[in-house]
């Protein structure tokens, strides 16, 4: 008896041993991918606004495909989430239809949809961002900036993407109305940008697949990649943005990302 409850104190010890040493394993690689999320951030703050005039490329399962015209611009704030407007000018359909997204850091996003064929402006429902935008393959919750507080994040490993040096993390939504339990993010080492993102769907099963390539450097520190595409592993359709021009402090406003603009957009 005395054996069985030496080894029975014993084994005890070690399990608590573990148990330390994996709560220990857990807090590091939390306490990492903060910090790695932190520096990602850190590195494209400043850059104040931009234009981009891109082409949203969709594909079907059966490969077929049509290409829409946009421009998008952004307007960077401080103490809050950054405001995007999108602009569609081709084809006929969808000319001067016209997106609004005012990112917040840790409140619900606000977002607003103009359709010219109505002559109305539509509400994004927080409970609906997990829906299609446009009929892409990137959901209205796609479409926000990158805030630390949306986010809990944790390290995973460190792992070459290709050639590249990459740290992945895991990235959990704290947004209840999100339609991802989670999502996988590999960030090259270097310039802490993001090449691949994995998202996981409520089921946690994977949903869809974003990678990032063609990244050009502008005022000498900002990196943008000028072709993202995003695959639905379910549907078998993909999304592809390229960029084709892209300027940096334009001159825009506060005031160029108001809601009453969006039936005046040209």
């Amino acid at each position: 008896m005395k054996m069985m409850a030496k080894k029975w104190v014993k084994t005890l010890a070690l399990a608590s041993i573990a148990a330390v040493s994996l709560s220990n394993m857990v807090y590091a690689n939390v306490e990492r991918g903060l910090e790695i999320a932190k520096e990602r951030k850190a590195r494209d703050e400043g850059w104040g606004d931009s234009i981009a005039t891109m082409e949203m490329i969709l594909t079907d399962s059966q490969g077929a495909s049509s290409t829409r015209l946009m421009r998008l611009k952004n307007f960077e704030m401080h103490g809050d989430g950054d405001k995007g407007l999108t602009i569609f000018d081709q084809p006929r359909d969808v000319k001067g239809t016209a997106f609004l997204n005012h990112s917040h850091i840790s409140e619900a996003d606000d977002q607003w949809l103009y359709l010219p064929a109505l002559k109305r402006v539509k509400r994004i429902s927080s409970r609906n961002k997990s829906g299609p935008f446009m009929g892409s393959e990137f959901s209205y919750e796609d479409l926000s900036s990158f805030e630390l507080e949306k986010y809990s994040f944790s390290f995973v490993k460190d792992e070459r993407l290709g050639d590249v040096s990459t740290f992945v993390l895991e990235q959990i939504p704290t947004d209840k109305h999100s339609g991802y339990t989670k999502q996988i993010t590999w960030l090259d080492s270097e310039h802490y940008r993001p090449l691949k993102v994995e998202f996981y769907d409520r089921r946690g099963a994977i949903l869809k697949t974003l990678t990032f390539s063609d990244y050009q450097q502008y005022l000498s520190k900002y990196w943008r990649a000028h072709k993202m595409v995003m695959v639905n592993h379910l549907s078998g359709k993909s999304t592809e943005l390229k960029t084709s021009a892209l300027e940096f402090q334009t001159g825009l406003t506060e005031k160029d990302f108001q809601k009453n603009v969006l039936k005046r957009v040209r």
